[in-house]
């Protein structure tokens, strides 16, 4: 295969999940709307960003594990967004290089992480 041929258009982040309806529901309210695909009956998912997708499917043995980083750009703001949504992030940490994190778990205990001052570079 040459570099020519081998390229990526989409990235696809998916989430193992119990139930789907209840995953629907609250990738729902953290997204703000219903999921943009629906392909199959275990599986929905939300178009993010410009190639990027957030799936979430059924997976009983995985369920639970799932780690979700979502870079925003005003990470105060889009707490108290989704706040009033009924999703009530953690405290907000400063890690390293300006780097700030808050975290909550969904209905299964995938932790979803929103970043705020993400660089592509440092």
């Amino acid at each position: 295969m040459n570099a020519a041929t081998f390229r990526v258009e989409h990235v696809l982040a998916v989430v193992p999940v119990g139930d789907i309806d209840a995953a629907i529901a609250w990738y729902g309210e953290l997204f703000g709307r219903r999921p943009d695909n629906a392909p199959m009956t275990s599986l929905a998912e939300w178009h993010v960003a410009q190639g990027g997708w957030v799936q979430v499917t059924v997976d009983a043995d995985r369920a639970g594990n799932g780690l979700l980083n979502l870079a925003v750009s005003d990470l105060p703001a889009a707490i108290d967004e989704l706040a009033m949504r009924g999703l009530h992030f953690g405290a907000i940490s400063d890690v390293n290089k300006g780097v700030r994190l808050s975290s909550l778990g969904d209905p299964d205990g995938n932790v979803v992480t929103l970043i705020g001052h993400f660089r592509v570079r440092y």
